[in-house]
């Protein structure tokens, strides 16, 4: 990693929003989900340093007691979201929330249920201009998807629009025109994990 490389993953605080109950997987934590022998929020957290995020803070809150318990999360900042049965938009907010006083530039926002987004795509996205005034998104075949980087100048905005499970789409779709788009499609699959039958992506 470059000198120019560590800076810009400094700047940007990798955010992880892995509070969903999996309500369509029997109410199964999306977080505690096992992939290549750990839970999935681990192993989200680990594709993030990866890419180059020195700093990642992880929205928790379905089993949230039992996520810090079975998951190795050392170093990340825990941020607990009670009101996380109300959609991914809360958690958003408090993720968004967390940064306060941080002094970063940059949220680069991955969800956990997304194991076939590796470090390659996410590094392509905190690769673009960061700054306060960023909107970056990975794109699928010039579909936008995630990770999304959101400059600190839009955080309050992307924060006012995040209700249930929109996130930050709302705000993404009012400056469609400020979003750079990072294709992504050659080096990762979007796929969520939301069904049983997604359970074959898992390894």
């Amino acid at each position: 990693m470059t000198d120019k490389e560590e800076r810009r993953g400094d700047q940007v605080v990798g955010l992880l929003l892995a509070a969903g109950g999996g309500r369509r997987l029997g109410g199964r934590p999306k977080a505690l989900l096992a992939h290549r022998g750990r839970p999935l929020v681990e192993h989200a957290v680990g594709v993030l340093r990866a890419a180059g995020c020195a700093r990642v803070h992880v929205v928790l809150g379905a089993a949230a007691d039992l996520v810090r318990e079975r998951a190795r999360l050392d170093g990340c900042v825990i941020v607990t979201n009670p009101q996380w049965e109300q959609g991914m938009g809360t958690s958003l907010r408090a993720g968004l929330g967390s940064l306060a006083g941080t002094g970063a530039r940059a949220a680069l926002v991955c969800l956990v249920d997304q194991p076939g987004i590796g470090p390659e795509a996410v590094g392509r996205v905190l690769a673009a201009r960061v700054d306060a005034s960023s909107l970056v998104s990975a794109a699928y075949d010039g579909v936008r998807g995630h990770p999304v980087l959101l400059g600190a100048a839009h955080w309050a905005g992307v924060a006012a629009t995040a209700t249930g499970d929109r996130g930050a789409r709302a705000y993404l779709r009012e400056h469609a025109e400020a979003v750079t788009l990072v294709e992504c499609a050659d080096v990762a699959r979007p796929f969520d994990i939301d069904t049983p039958d997604d359970l074959t992506y898992l390894e």
